[in-house]
């Protein structure tokens, strides 16, 4: 396995077996910390399905022309890893677990399989991600749709840009307080938003 596969298995399983090891009320405050950020996704899904589905299953998936589903190109947060977990059955996590190890589709992403992704609720980046054919097409023939897609993407921020506290930071700062560290856990790691959230602790401290 190449350093990627070895992130993204080591995160998954370490979030496995935390998971296994909390009480019930544990799991429970988990999930009802994700209602928010689960209707969110909910919405996005709807979105996509009813203004992008068709284009994107013809010029990307079909085609094996997608350049968002590139071989290691996904960014996964952690806390995507920790939602995906949490909504997943274990046979669904163990089947990720295989395509880790040894990915279906050589040339293209890890978590790609014939019937398409093998992630529940898939990383908000490939979530998320739309390729300039696909907005030229559909935004240049309606261009409310674009206004509600650009709602949904500043909605986005409110779970996953470290402005302010937002959910995923928060989905890292639970598994660090149990010894779980991961590369992946960009909130606390990656330069770019520990900047963002260097920002906003100044500005807390200037009020």
């Amino acid at each position: 396995m190449n350093q990627y596969q070895k992130e993204q298995l080591d995160a998954l399983k370490q979030v496995r077996q935390h998971l296994s090891a909390m009480t019930h009320d544990e799991k429970q405050r988990l999930k009802d910390i994700l209602t928010g950020y689960i209707e969110f996704r909910s919405r996005v899904t709807s979105f996509l399905e009813t203004s992008f589905s068709t284009i994107c299953t013809e010029k990307c998936f079909t085609n094996n022309l997608s350049a968002c589903c590139s071989r290691d190109g996904i960014l996964a947060f952690f806390g995507d890893v920790v939602v995906n977990a949490l909504t997943s059955s274990p046979e669904d996590l163990d089947i990720i677990e295989a395509a880790i190890i040894r990915p279906e589709r050589e040339a293209k992403c890890i978590f790609l399989s014939e019937k398409g992704c093998l992630w529940h609720i898939k990383p908000i980046v490939c979530e998320m991600f739309l390729c300039d054919e696909a907005e030229q097409k559909v935004f240049g023939a309606d261009t409310e749709v674009q206004k509600k897609w650009e709602e949904l993407k500043e909605e986005r921020k409110q779970f996953t840009w470290p402005d302010k506290r937002v959910l995923f930071e928060e989905l890292e700062s639970v598994f660090m307080k149990k010894g779980v560290k991961s590369p992946i856990m960009y909130i606390h790691y990656s330069p770019g938003l520990l900047r963002i959230k260097s920002s906003r602790e100044k500005k807390t401290t200037l009020r």
